[in-house]
């Protein structure tokens, strides 16, 4: 049984269980006590039979008149051998209910303390007889397979980390030893110096997104949402690449409305569509086509950037919007695979969506969803109902 079949759970009437499940599956059992009522029985049968075994026993030593002092004791040993043996079973059964799954319980925290997320733990019944001691175990192998998908993480965000900042301090480190050797034209020291400088630029770049996406991450950024042109800040977008579109020899295709006014962080969406339309010239080869569509519904503006470039494998859609994942290594020197997860964490504090579709050889879609303004009217209206509306 799956743990999310556990969220849903009913109550019993009068038969101290729980029943749970999801609409159209089968609905499992889960045991409020750990203790069955056959429990009660079988304790009521074993004392209905040392009492008749007592009766009989003391009918026998009346029937044979042994001595008064062997009568007094023998019932108490008797009854004392009957207690021991209840106290024995009881124990059994406490330890095999309790306290071995409970101990289990506790060695594999401690595990999972020390750093082992691999811990994982049965539980004693079967998934028709669960009770809720299997559901707190269940709980728990959730929970430690969860860390260990979060330590991983970390580890993997360590790692690329310090390869992506490996790379533009290597060609620092090299053309900064070729300057101070001596000899070379003013042209190479050039070449030299423009290239330590992209390799600062993109080690900045790294830091920067990595600081934003952090704060995102942690909600440490409080969106500053407002109504504004979409239409105007995508023209404004577009222009700042125009040098670019021109050195590639790009065709650009604009289809977009005269003003769509959206709600969200003006600021934080430049680097949305920043993202989306370098990430757009940067794989499409010289010649190629770039398309920007624009349109509205009532509820949602939707904007499209498609190009032409190298498309996308089906694993590279899966990961791309992954922390550091670069689907086309051949453009790796040119980014550092952080800018589309910004992208989607941005969104999401908008309230909007992304979504791409892509194939190899053909060029990729990334189509972008946003939450319209309410309209000047309704605006009024919900103004009027708030502040004046008696």
């Amino acid at each position: 049984m799956s743990v999310e079949q556990r969220a849903e759970r009913k109550s019993g009437e009068g038969s101290g269980n729980r029943k749970k499940g999801r609409a159209g599956k089968e609905q499992r059992i889960i045991k409020d006590s750990l203790f069955p009522l056959s429990l009660f029985a079988i304790y009521l049968g074993v004392l209905l039979l040392m009492s008749g075994l007592h009766v009989g026993l003391v009918v026998l030593m009346n029937k044979l008149e042994w001595n008064e002092i062997v009568q007094s004791i023998l019932p108490v040993t008797y009854w004392g051998i009957v207690a021991g043996g209840l106290t024995l079973f009881t124990r059994k059964k406490m330890r095999s209910t309790y306290e071995e799954p409970l101990h289990s319980l506790a060695e594999a925290a401690e595990k999972v303390s020390n750093g082992d997320f691999s811990v994982y733990l049965p539980t004693p019944h079967t998934a028709d007889r669960l009770d809720y001691l299997d559901v707190m175990i269940l709980d728990f192998n959730k929970m430690v397979e969860e860390l260990g998908s979060v330590e991983t993480l970390k580890t993997d965000f360590v790692s690329n980390v310090s390869h992506e900042m490996k790379t533009p301090i290597s060609i620092i480190k090299n053309y900064a030893e070729l300057l101070q050797k001596r000899g070379g034209t003013d042209q190479e020291k050039q070449e030299y110096a423009r290239n330590i400088e992209e390799a600062a630029v993109r080690l900045s770049d790294l830091i920067s997104n990595i600081l934003r996406l952090n704060k995102l991450e942690n909600q440490r950024i409080d969106p500053e949402i407002e109504d504004y042109d979409l239409c105007g800040q995508l023209e404004e977008c577009i222009l700042h690449y125009e040098e670019l579109w021109d050195e590639k020899d790009l065709e650009l295709d604009v289809e977009m409305e005269d003003r769509t006014v959206v709600q969200a962080d003006r600021s934080l969406m430049e680097l949305v569509w920043n993202n989306l339309l370098s990430n757009a010239i940067k794989f499409t080869e010289p010649g190629g086509k770039v398309s920007v569509c624009q349109s509205v519904s009532e509820e949602y503006a939707e904007v499209s950037v498609a190009d032409t470039g190298c498309g996308m494998s089906k694993e590279s859609v899966r990961h791309i919007f992954d922390k550091f994942y670069q689907g086309d290594t051949s453009h790796s020197k040119e980014g550092n695979g952080l800018g589309l997860a910004l992208v989607q964490r941005i969104l999401t504090l908008m309230n909007g969506e992304i979504s791409v579709i892509s194939e190899e050889g053909k060029g990729s879609t990334f189509t972008v969803r946003l939450p319209v303004a309410a309209k000047t009217e309704e605006r009024e209206q919900i103004g009027g109902d708030e502040y004046g509306g008696e």
